[in-house]
């Protein structure tokens, strides 16, 4: 419940911040964008720091998160968490939650 209440939350805040912003091209996230940095976001799942986030599964990546907006075998997306960036299908970050 708390995981859903998190999801819904972030959803909601992000959804904000990017209406806010306006329409933009959208550009793909960078590993070394301050935010992407906060939640060690890599655009290749396997290549995340085991030690860092011990939480991460080699089977969690962006195209099976309840935050990823991309449509099923895109290779990037928008993410609820990013705003008006997109993310590699394959990438992951700490706010990964499972889909439900």
């Amino acid at each position: 419940m708390a995981s859903s209440r998190r999801v819904f939350l972030m959803t909601v805040a992000a959804g904000g911040a990017a209406l806010s912003t306006g329409v933009r091209a959208q550009s793909m996230l960078e590993e070394g964008d301050p935010t992407a940095l906060s939640l060690g976001y890599k655009a290749d799942t396997t290549q995340v720091n085991a030690k860092k986030f011990p939480k991460h599964a080699a089977s969690q990546n962006c195209s099976n998160c309840a935050l990823y907006q991309g449509k099923a075998g895109n290779p990037s997306g928008n993410c609820a968490i990013f705003g008006t960036k997109q993310v590699a299908a394959t990438g992951w970050c700490s706010a990964w939650a499972q889909k439900s």
